[in-house]
């Protein structure tokens, strides 16, 4: 049995979402720093071929917290505590990666990209109808902005080495069955050569 060919890649209308890459969680899984380097030639494979560079970042304002209802079970504990301030150097983006002049920069207050930002808006603004998503969690950013972004018809890939877990096996059952029904599944090294394709 032949696999089917990937979908080509239009770098023009192609975004990378690096999200969640900030200090305070990079740190949180194994081998952040390859996983750091990996998405950062991502990054600059997708810059060089005329993508767009989305980053996200989780992190909140007073007025965020107050806003956060106790029906919320993550995040209700997260406003009580008064974490991930918006300005602490724990929710600022990995400076390895750090943004460019032109990328798209949004900060979120819950799990995905779509209810607390205008990305979605700002991507349809410039025609892109492709995602190439990283971040971490698998479980968390990546799986609500996954499900998202099918539901907005986007077409989507996920780089499998530029995702990262604390749970192995959770990390796992995702990219192994429930993904492919949503999304494309490729690594750093297939994208480079989707976009030399292109």
């Amino acid at each position: 049995m032949t696999t089917p060919a990937l979908p080509t890649i239009d770098p023009k209308r192609t975004a990378l979402l690096a999200m969640d890459f900030q200090n305070g969680i990079v740190v949180s899984v194994s081998e952040p720093d390859a996983l750091v380097e990996r998405v950062g030639g991502a990054i600059a494979t997708v810059r060089a071929a005329g993508g767009t560079i989305g980053y996200v970042r989780v992190a909140f304002t007073e007025d965020d917290w107050a806003a956060v209802p106790e029906t919320n079970k993550t995040f209700s504990g997260v406003a009580a505590a008064k974490m991930m301030h918006h300005e602490d150097a724990t929710t600022q983006i990995d400076e390895r990666i750090a943004p460019e002049d032109g990328d798209l920069v949004v900060r979120k207050n819950r799990f995905g990209w779509g209810l607390t930002t205008d990305l979605h808006q700002q991507l349809r603004d410039r025609d892109i109808d492709t995602l190439i998503l990283s971040g971490i969690s698998t479980s968390g950013v990546v799986l609500s902005t996954l499900i998202d972004a099918a539901d907005r018809d986007y077409r989507i890939y996920v780089l499998t080495d530029g995702v990262a877990d604390h749970n192995q096996d959770v990390h796992r059952i995702l990219l192994d069955e429930v993904f492919p029904s949503r999304a494309h599944l490729i690594d750093t090294a297939q994208l480079a050569e989707l976009l030399k394709a292109a």
